[in-house]
C-alpha cells in the first residue's frame, strides 16, 4: 500500500510536485481574465457583461470536453493526456496575447478552457490511482494548493500588472506559465507506471457513465457540485465593473478582492487535517454551506472593495470545505474508472460555474447586487444542509484478503 503523503517515498512526492506545478499553470490560466473585464470592455467596444462571458467561454468547454477527456485519459494514460492539454493551453494562450479581436479573443479562451479540462481532473483521477482512500483528503487538500495558489497568482497578477503590461501582456504571461506546466510534465512524470496505452473504447465508456450516473451517491455528488457553483461563481467576473461602478477602484482593485477568494481556499488547504479532526466529513458540509452563506450577504451588502475581499476570503474558505470534500467522495464512486467518474464530476461543476455566469449577468441589473447575492446565499446554505444529511463518509473501499 501506498505510504501517506507526509512520509512518501520518492515517487509518489515526484508525483506531486509535478501534478502541483501543472495545476498552478492551468489555474493561473483560468482566473487571469476576471480582473480585466473593465479593461477589455472598454479596449474592445464592447460591454462588460458581454465581455464578463469570456469566463463562460472558458468554463463551458472546460465542461463539455470532460465526457471525451475521461475515457482518453484511462486508455492512454492521465499523464500522456495532461502533458498534451498543457502544450494546446500554451497555444491558445499565446494565441490570446496577439489577439486584438473580441471574437477571435472567445475562440481562444474556447480553446484554452477545452486544454486546461485536462489538467486538474485528470490530476484528482491519478491521485485516486495512487494515493489510499484513507489519506486522500489530505492529499488533495496538498494539491489544492498549488492549484489555488494558481487563481491566487492570477487574479491578483492580473489586476496589479495590467497598466504596466496591458491586458496583452497579462495573456503573455499566462502562456509563459503554461509552458512550464507543460515542460514540467513532459520532462517529470515517471513513464511505465500504468497499464499500456490502448484506443480509447468510448462505446464502452458510454456503458462506464451509464454505469456512473445509476450510482444513487454519484448523482448527488454531480448535482451539488453543479449547484455550488452557480452559487458561488456567478458572480466573479461581475465583481470588476461593479467595483467600477461603484467608483473603488480598477483591475487592481478588483483583483486584490478576488485573490481573497484563493486566500480562503488556502487557509482550508493548510487546515483541512485539523477540520477533519474536529468536524468530520458530514459537520464540514454544512458549516462550509453557513459560511459561504455569510459571505455571500457581505459581498452584497458591501460598498468598499476591502470589504469585498474579507468577504471573498471567508467564501473560498467555506467553498473548499464543501468541494473538497465532494472531490474525495467521487474519487470512489467508480474506483475501476476514476478518470471518468472525475470527469463527469468536473463536466458538472465547470457547465454550473458557465451558468452562473450568465444568470448573474440577467440577475444583477434587474434585482440589484443584494438581493441577486442573497438568492445565491440562500441555495448554498441549503446545498450544504442537504448533503450533509445525504452523505456520510464515503463507503471503505473492501480489505485486501
Amino acid at each position: 500500500m501506498t505510504s501517506a503523503p507526509d512520509a512518501a517515498p520518492a515517487p509518489l512526492r515526484r508525483l506531486l510536485a509535478v501534478l502541483s506545478v501543472a495545476g498552478f499553470a492551468s489555474t493561473f490560466a483560468g482566473r487571469s481574465v476576471e480582473p480585466l473585464v473593465g479593461v477589455l470592455a472598454r479596449d474592445l467596444g464592447s460591454d462588460p457583461h458581454t465581455v464578463a462571458l469570456l469566463s463562460t467561454a472558458f468554463a463551458l468547454p472546460y465542461a463539455l470536453i470532460q465526457p471525451v477527456l475521461g475515457p482518453v485519459g484511462d486508455a492512454l494514460g492521465k499523464e500522456r493526456v495532461m502533458t498534451a492539454c498543457l502544450g494546446i493551453l500554451t497555444a491558445a494562450l499565446a494565441g490570446c496575447a496577439l489577439s486584438g479581436d473580441l471574437g477571435l479573443l472567445f475562440g481562444l479562451r474556447i480553446a484554452a478552457g477545452a486544454a486546461a479540462g485536462g489538467v486538474v481532473p485528470l490530476a484528482l483521477a491519478l491521485m485516486g490511482d495512487r494515493v489510499p482512500m484513507q489519506r486522500r483528503q489530505v492529499a488533495i487538500g496538498r494539491f489544492l494548493v498549488a492549484v489555488i495558489l494558481g487563481q491566487l497568482a492570477g487574479s491578483t497578477f492580473a489586476g496589479l500588472i495590467e497598466a504596466k503590461v496591458g491586458w496583452q501582456g497579462v495573456f503573455a504571461i499566462t502562456a509563459a506559465v503554461a509552458a512550464l506546466g507543460a515542460a514540467a510534465a513532459l520532462l517529470g512524470f515517471e513513464r511505465g507506471l500504468g497499464p499500456p496505452a490502448r484506443r480509447p473504447a468510448f462505446g464502452e465508456a458510454l456503458t462506464r457513465y451509464r454505469g456512473i450516473v445509476a450510482n444513487p451517491r454519484a448523482r448527488i455528488l454531480f448535482g451539488a457540485v453543479f449547484v455550488e457553483a452557480i452559487a458561488v461563481f456567478g458572480i466573479f467576473p461581475h465583481l470588476a465593473p461593479l467595483i467600477e461602478a461603484r467608483g473603488e477602484g480598477g483591475p487592481r482593485e478588483a483583483g486584490l478582492a478576488l485573490a481573497g477568494f484563493a486566500a480562503g481556499g488556502l487557509a482550508y488547504s493548510l487546515l483541512v487535517a485539523q477540520l477533519l479532526r474536529l468536524l468530520g466529513t458530514t459537520r464540514m458540509l454544512a458549516v462550509g454551506g453557513a459560511v459561504c452563506a455569510v459571505a455571500l450577504l457581505a459581498v452584497g451588502l458591501a460598498g468598499r472593495w476591502q470589504l469585498d475581499a474579507a468577504a471573498l476570503l471567508a467564501l473560498g474558505f467555506g467553498f473548499y470545505m464543501l468541494h473538497n470534500t465532494f472531490q474525495v467522495q467521487v474519487t470512489e464512486v467508480a474506483p475501476g474508472a476514476r478518470a471518468s467518474a472525475v470527469a463527469l464530476h468536473a463536466f458538472s461543476f465547470f457547465c454550473g460555474q458557465a451558468l452562473g455566469v450568465a444568470i448573474l449577468g440577467a440577475a444583477l441589473p434587474v434585482l440589484g447586487p443584494f438581493a441577486a447575492l442573497s438568492a445565491c446565499a440562500a441555495t448554498i446554505l441549503a446545498l450544504g444542509l442537504a448533503t450533509a444529511r445525504r452523505l456520510g463518509p464515503p463507503p471503505a473501499p473492501p480489505r485486501a484478503a
